[in-house]
């Protein structure tokens, strides 16, 4: 049998620098692919979609919303060429009554316990069915193993000509609902940590030094973040994530432990987010403030205010973004109930349009001031330089440590895999 995977292409953010990492959610779920499966993995940010294929089905794996038109789009061409499509991942399940439309069958919620395998069985009976619902029955966390990294293109993946970070997770879940956020949704409200000794397994097989540990917050469980953490010292990775909880003692371990940079979220000018962003850069972390406008209490004159205190706290780098009110987050329903959403377009859903009406401006001044934050924020430095300045940090550190090396090429995308 052969599986033709695909990850659609979607419409980058406006005003950051185009880049591509090698996405996580294809090498997971190429990780429960049954052995003897020949599988051909096509991320279309680096490589064309063939007009046609001989592939026995045809599977998307889709993370955000924006990228859904595109991926149903692809996938009416093949039901037109009689080639059995099938959906998952995390935008699918975010939009699983349309994808429906476009789709033979729709596959939601985690692969792993063989969950895969019995659909392929479904399909060798020509009995495959229209919706496998997984969502809210999890897969033991302690079982799932590494991800099938090697059916990526890897020298494809890089930027100005270096290496991107390779995707890994440590944990599934979240016990936090942030109004913006649809992870509740789709993982839980329970905080689901793999095995530590799986996850330092999958680590150390990585040739990568430099990875990006995707789970969804440091912040859930500080006694199991702390051991995750001594346990990663010996490998010496260099390493970002999504927050780290604000406990000294684990935020030294997690400098110790190669934490080259932090994805923060930042809302407001508070002492609080000061202080949470000097106690990272205090350790040599660096920050990446994530910075949503548009919520209800931003004006002209608060926007403004927070992009200056940005750039007076020496923020390393910022992602602003428009506050968009995806599928199935709190802040949708919110929007829905007092009738401020604008549109259901969702390739407008890229986080730089204004797809709701703000509560103390117009959408058409949210976008502007969106521009504005991008170009006062990057004034004097350009967001390269930024970039190029926390790229240096870690040379540096690998330098000291003697861990930099190049990452070798090893080619295995558009070809068929065995597993």
């Amino acid at each position: 049998m052969k599986i033709l995977l695909i990850y659609p292409k979607w419409p980058k953010l406006r005003h950051q620098p185009e880049f591509h990492l090698p996405p996580h959610g294809p090498v997971c779920f190429a990780a429960n692919v049954p052995a003897g499966v020949e599988l051909r993995f096509i991320d279309e940010h680096v490589t064309e979609i063939p007009a046609s294929t001989d592939a026995d089905l045809v599977a998307f794996s889709c993370m955000l919303t924006c990228q859904m038109p595109r991926a149903w789009e692809l996938a009416d061409r093949f039901r037109a060429q009689k080639i059995p499509v099938i959906f998952g991942g995390i935008g699918t399940t975010l939009h699983a009554n349309e994808t429906r439309a476009h789709a033979d069958s729709v596959f939601l919620g985690e692969t792993e316990e063989g969950r895969f395998a019995a659909v392929l069985d479904d399909l060798r009976r020509n009995q495959l069915q229209p919706v496998y619902d997984f969502q809210h029955n999890f897969p033991d966390a302690k079982k799932i193993g590494p991800a099938r990294r090697g059916i990526l293109d890897r020298p494809r993946y890089n930027y100005r000509g270096v290496q991107m970070v390779d995707l890994v997770h440590a944990s599934r879940g979240c016990r936090f609902n942030c109004f913006p956020c649809c992870t509740p949704f789709l993982g839980g409200r329970k905080f689901r940590p793999r095995d530590i000794d799986a996850v330092l397994a999958e680590l150390a097989a990585i040739p990568n030094n430099r990875l990006f540990m995707v789970d969804n917050s440091f912040a859930q469980d500080n006694a199991w973040t702390k051991e995750l953490f001594r346990a990663m010292i010996p490998l010496r990775k260099k390493w970002v994530c999504h927050p780290i909880g604000d406990d000294p003692e684990l935020l030294d371990l997690a400098a110790e432990a190669g934490c080259w940079y932090v994805y923060q979220a930042v809302f407001d000018t508070s002492d609080v987010i000061r202080r949470r962003i000097e106690n990272y850069q205090r350790r040599g972390i660096g920050v990446e403030g994530t910075v949503i406008l548009g919520l209800d209490d931003h004006d002209e004159t608060a926007i403004k205010r927070l992009v200056d205190f940005l750039i007076e706290v020496k923020l390393d780098l910022a992602e602003f973004t428009i506050m968009t009110p995806f599928p199935h987050t709190p802040v949708r329903a919110d929007l829905e109930k007092q009738g401020r959403l604008l549109t259901n377009d969702w390739l407008r859903y890229t986080c730089d349009r204004a797809v709701f009406r703000p509560a103390k401006m117009s959408p058409e001044k949210l976008e502007e001031l969106y521009d504005y934050a991008w170009a006062t924020f990057h004034a004097e430095e350009t967001t390269e330089v930024k970039m190029g300045k926390l790229f240096m940090r870690v040379v540096e550190a690998e330098a000291r440590d003697g861990t930099y090396r190049p990452v070798g090429k090893r080619v295995r995308a558009n070809a068929w895999s065995r597993a």
